[in-house]
């Protein structure tokens, strides 16, 4: 999904041409095609149905639900294209348009609102937001969440993270839940490395997503990795057998602390 702006802060919006929604608006969205990255695969979607090309600069929202159903949207700035007018309607959409409400229309589903509201804060807001970050493009088989779960230490004020030991050292990584939604999973994964007790924490958002639809049939998983901070310091924290703790400089400390505060990493929104 993409999420658009012209100079004069109006959103790029299309009328759907499908039987079950005609005439009806919604943002530039749709399915990935197999082979396709995640910006290969917006840039595609833009271009059918609204006639413009469009560069990312970043992913601004994860969404996911269950049975593994995940929804990257991506802002970026458009480079070219001439807006599709009702003259070139298709099988795509019917046109396109730059609106200034989008609650003005006759919306395809709500659901799209508040990812508008989302882009509009990244937009325009004063408050620090997280950094432009677009889709690592990296293969994986599987659906995987990766973990860097974050404490502070009491007695020396340094973050360390955890680490899996179970195989090589690495970040703790599980595989998503089809039959579960997203929270499900992570704390399942959370009870298994600190047991039933796990001391109070807060995922944060994503910090990065990886994904490579290429070769077509062999890639089509993807990973991304989530901010976890615990609330209480590293005395109070003990992880289960196979999980050790690292203490990390402190210039990597600092720099995973300024994404703990809100809007310093991207928003994943879970659906039920």
């Amino acid at each position: 999904m993409a999420v658009l702006y012209n100079e004069d802060g109006e959103i790029l919006m299309m009328q759907e041409a499908k039987s079950s929604c005609a005439g009806q608006w919604y943002l530039p969205a749709g399915r990935m095609e197999p082979g396709e990255d995640i910006e290969e695969a917006v840039k595609r979607e833009v271009l059918e149905e609204t006639g413009l090309t469009m560069e990312p600069t970043s992913l601004i929202m994860v969404e996911c639900a269950s049975k593994a159903w995940f929804r990257f949207v991506l802002t970026g700035r458009i480079t070219g294209g001439i807006l599709k007018t009702p003259a070139q309607a298709d099988s795509e959409s019917l046109q396109a348009k730059w609106v200034n409400d989008p609650e003005q229309l006759s919306l395809r589903c709500k659901d799209i609102l508040p990812v508008v509201e989302r882009g509009h804060v990244f937009r325009t807001r004063p408050e620090p937001q997280h950094p432009n970050l677009l889709p690592s493009v990296r293969p994986h088989h599987k659906l995987l969440l990766r973990f860097v779960i974050l404490v502070r230490q009491k007695s020396s004020n340094r973050v360390h993270i955890l680490l899996s030991e179970k195989t090589e050292v690495h970040l703790p990584i599980c595989e998503v839940n089809h039959h579960h939604n997203l929270h499900s999973t992570i704390r399942k994964f959370m009870v298994e490395i600190f047991g039933a007790d796990v001391p109070p924490h807060k995922p944060h958002g994503v910090l990065n997503v990886e994904h490579c639809g290429k070769p077509e049939g062999s890639n089509d998983g993807l990973c991304m990795t989530i901010l976890i901070a615990f609330r209480v310091p590293l005395e109070e924290v003990f992880p289960i057998d196979k999980y050790t703790w690292l203490m990390v400089s402190r210039e990597l400390g600092d720099r995973l602390l300024q994404r703990v505060p809100r809007n310093l990493t991207v928003p994943l929104h879970v659906i039920s």
